[in-house]
């Protein structure tokens, strides 16, 4: 020991042992590394997972509320569409929503959230970002009754906007269709004429947009065309509506009688009213009878 010490004559015989040896280590230490490389492997595999479900949560999270983002950027935008429809002629409006739609394939009615206490009467105009809609049938406190322009007990005076031509628009109990039956045949309208309220009756503002005409059918067999358009308003599509007021006061002419009146009265020239006459003088009062004494025959005296 103290030659190898000093000579190192056996650290040829260590190395080649040692070569020998490092085999058999691997061998005993491999099931040991393996196992502790699956089991970290395992380890990584598990908390991977448990990431990934956990991202997968946040993710979905994430897409719920950028769709409810998305949602009230769409609703923004729609009531900024609305509010922008109704800058002409409307005085006020109202924003209400569709609570429930009528069922009933032959008529073409929505309910909506404002009623009475919301100032909103019988025959109220209603407006959508796009166009007419329809108008109030019926109202409660805290609800009322819309009837389209599209239900078939609707009628609405509209005006070809390119011509100026005026007719009534029907509806057909379809949601995208209208029909303009009292057109003569020589009347000039083509397919794709926008038609918008004339605003007779009083009922709807005039200007808006109503519709596009789609067809015209002319049959020299019949006096009238065959006239179709579809509406402008997103009847079966809006999620709300615009309740308006507008100034619909007509100034109706003044009657015959009452103007030949005035234009009479107008004419002639002003007169000044007659000197009330001096009041009679007050009459002179009557003067007293005189008083005097004779002798009675008694010796007494008369008066």
């Amino acid at each position: 020991m103290v030659a190898d010490h000093r000579q190192h004559h056996l650290a040829i015989i260590r190395d080649g042992v040692a070569s020998l040896a490092y085999p058999i280590q691997w061998a005993v230490q491999a099931p040991v590394q393996a196992w502790a490389t699956m089991r970290e492997s395992f380890a990584t595999k598990t908390r991977v997972e448990a990431e990934n479900v956990k991202l997968a949560a946040d993710n979905l999270v994430l897409r719920l509320r950028l769709l409810r983002f998305e949602s009230l950027e769409e609703e923004n935008r729609r009531l900024r569409a609305l509010r922008a429809s109704s800058a002409r002629v409307v005085q006020r409006s109202l924003v209400a929503e569709i609570v429930r739609v009528d069922l009933d394939p032959f008529r073409q009615r929505v309910l909506v959230n404002k009623g009475t206490r919301a100032g909103v009467f019988r025959g109220q105009a209603v407006i959508d970002a796009n166009g007419i809609y329809g108008q109030v049938t019926r109202v409660g406190p805290y609800s009322a009754e819309i009837i389209l322009i599209s239900d078939p007990e609707h009628a609405i005076p509209v005006q070809v906007n390119r011509t100026g031509t005026r007719s009534i628009a029907l509806g057909t109990g379809r949601s995208g269709l209208l029909s303009l039956p009292y057109l003569p045949q020589n009347t000039d309208v083509i397919v794709g004429d926008l038609l918008v309220s004339s605003g007779l009756g009083g009922v709807y503002p005039p200007g808006y947009p109503v519709g596009k005409v789609t067809a015209v059918t002319r049959d020299s067999g019949q006096p009238l065309l065959a006239v179709e358009a579809e509406p402008h308003a997103g009847l079966d599509r809006d999620p709300e509506v615009l309740l308006i007021w507008f100034d619909n006061e007509v100034q109706e002419p003044p009657d015959e009688t009452e103007a030949t009146t005035t234009a009479t009265t107008a004419a002639e020239p002003a007169k000044q009213p007659a000197p009330a006459p001096a009041p009679a003088p007050a009459p002179a009062p009557a003067p007293a009878a005189p008083s005097w004494t004779m002798p009675g025959s008694d010796g007494g005296t008369t008066s």
